[in-house]
């Protein structure tokens, strides 16, 4: 039986105050404290649909512009996956997820390779808005390669649709199925032909 897969970091700078748990072990039960409305959208369903514990609480400069703290949530947030999977003896490593939200479709593959890289294509709609809710657009892609430098994974992903908001959510939701079957355990070596990742 393996133990439970919890970590806790925190981030603290000038910009902004992060504090992240994450249980991947867990149920899918989030506690979401973040001043940007749309980012705890996207976090909340992110937990619900991975499966795993998740409490951001975090605070930061959002007066100046959104940029700093939801940046500093994706630092934290894929430091945090990284500890909790520990030298990810018997997780999947890889995987992906196709996920439709109405108009939109996300596919979203990743593997824990240990080599963090981001491919990202989420293109928007020109004739609308600069934000997401009350998150820039340009952000949403960075806190997604955020995630996967920090998170020292390998992450691509590919969206369609029409509604900018679909997208987003389908790409967060597609991100937690992958991961979650990422995460899971499935035997009891590392999957790796190199002994470690």
């Amino acid at each position: 039986m393996f133990p439970m897969r919890k970590a806790k970091k925190t981030r603290k700078t000038d910009e902004t105050g992060i504090e992240i748990e994450l249980n991947l072990d867990g149920c899918g039960e989030y506690e979401i404290a973040v001043p940007l409305k749309f980012l705890t959208h996207m976090l909340e369903s992110f937990s619900k649909h991975s499966k795993f514990d998740l409490k951001v609480k975090a605070e930061g400069d959002v007066e100046v512009d959104d940029h700093h703290l939801v940046e500093d949530v994706g630092i934290v947030l894929g430091e945090t996956l990284v500890k909790a999977l520990g030298d990810k003896k018997g997780v999947t490593r890889i995987a992906h997820s196709i996920v439709p939200m109405d108009d939109a479709r996300a596919e979203v593959a990743v593997d824990l390779s240990g080599r963090p890289y981001a491919v990202i294509d989420l293109p928007f709609s020109e004739f609308h808005e600069k934000k997401v809710g009350d998150v820039s657009k340009e952000n949403v892609e960075h806190l997604l390669e955020s995630l996967a430098l920090n998170g020292r994974f390998n992450l691509n992903v590919k969206v369609e649709g029409r509604n900018d908001h679909h997208k987003v959510e389908a790409v967060f939701k597609a991100l937690a199925v992958a991961l979650k079957r990422a995460c899971q355990v499935a035997g009891e070596d590392i999957p790796s032909t190199k002994g470690v990742i």
